[in-house]
């Protein structure tokens, strides 16, 4: 696992990852008014696609990785491709009909994060398996995910006067 452990608060993590969740969408919002252009993140570029698509995949890499500690299974290898790929899906408009997929897919995902949850023992939330991270860490570096939505940002379209 990586050196940095991800930052925690007080805050339930399943509410962590629902507000996070929420601040995505209401990102995703604006997004119909991108104009076809990525935009530059540090040494990356982003999309509204591409966001959307690293922050649901974000998810399901660490539920899966939760999964796995609660059977004490080992988890598979982290195959993504990540950040460092935009791929030409990545790159189509975002269309009204995009945002509500992304609302099902993201919300969906939170569900399933707040059940996980909801079905671990408080003791076994913090409890380390060698440098893995905690199920509460997991769950935090989920909630690290609105990097994505907040590099592409808050659009509105330009209002041109007659």
């Amino acid at each position: 696992m990586a050196d940095e452990r991800p930052e925690v608060d007080d805050r339930d993590p399943a509410d962590a990852v629902a507000q996070m969740v929420a601040h995505v969408l209401r990102l995703a919002e604006t997004w119909g008014a991108w104009d076809g252009r990525p935009l530059p993140a540090e040494d990356r570029v982003y999309t509204p696609h591409k966001a959307i698509r690293r922050v649901a995949d974000h998810m399901i890499d660490h539920l899966a990785q939760l999964e796995a500690h609660v059977a004490g299974a080992e988890p598979l290898l982290d195959r993504w491709h990540g950040s460092f790929m935009t791929t030409p899906a990545d790159l189509a408009p975002f269309t009204p009909e995009d945002l509500d997929e992304a609302r099902s897919r993201l919300e969906r995902l939170a569900q399933l994060w707040r059940l996980r949850l909801a079905a671990t023992p408080p003791e076994e939330l913090d409890r380390e398996e060698g440098d893995a991270y905690t199920p509460r860490e997991m769950a935090f570096c989920v909630v690290g995910s609105t990097y994505y939505a907040n590099a592409v940002g808050e659009l509105r379209s330009v209002q041109h006067s007659p």
